[in-house]
């Protein structure tokens, strides 16, 4: 496989896992280039490489710089702007992590407190769904702190982390 089969198939494929992971395609995609990139790409740049217009790519480089994925960068001597990505995996998969928290997890875990929290009036319907949020809330909790936990450690959690999975 060539150089240039290989750079559509790896973005092509990262596209369509982005949808599975609940982003859309052009911003997995947009990523991905950035990913495999050996220096920082201008927005034109990205449009062509990717055949997208404009308006998307302009968009979806907002929502990766808002997740803490994408950054611009200055290039001296041009005018436009630049941007590239995180390269370390591990620090990617934590940047990611992190902001799922914050944006999926919390919110999640709040509502379950909010709902489990009712006032018990006695009827078997309340106490079942009492039971069942306070037990997903739990769990939430119990999960978030574990994935804060992972987002905390140092640069080689990952890695550390498989590794004692596979002892």
């Amino acid at each position: 496989m060539e150089y240039l089969e290989a750079k559509e198939k790896f973005i092509g494929t990262w596209g369509s896992l982005g949808s599975l992971w609940g982003i859309n395609k052009a911003m997995a995609q947009i990523q991905a280039l950035l990913f495999i990139s050996t220096k920082p790409l201008s927005m034109q740049d990205i449009m062509e490489d990717l055949k997208i217009s404009r308006g998307n790519t302009s968009m979806n480089l907002r929502q990766l710089m808002d997740w803490g994925i994408v950054t611009k960068v200055l290039v001296s001597g041009e005018r436009k702007e630049f941007f590239t990505t995180e390269k370390d995996v591990q620090e990617l998969t934590r940047i990611i992590a992190k902001e799922r928290s914050r944006r999926e997890i919390q919110p999640v875990i709040k509502v379950l407190d909010d709902v489990s929290s009712i006032k018990d009036d006695g009827t078997d319907k309340t106490k079942e769904l009492i039971k069942q949020t306070k037990a997903l809330h739990d769990l939430s909790v119990n999960a978030d702190a574990m994935l804060n936990k992972l987002v905390t450690q140092k640069q080689n959690w990952l890695t550390k982390s498989i590794i004692k999975l596979l002892k």
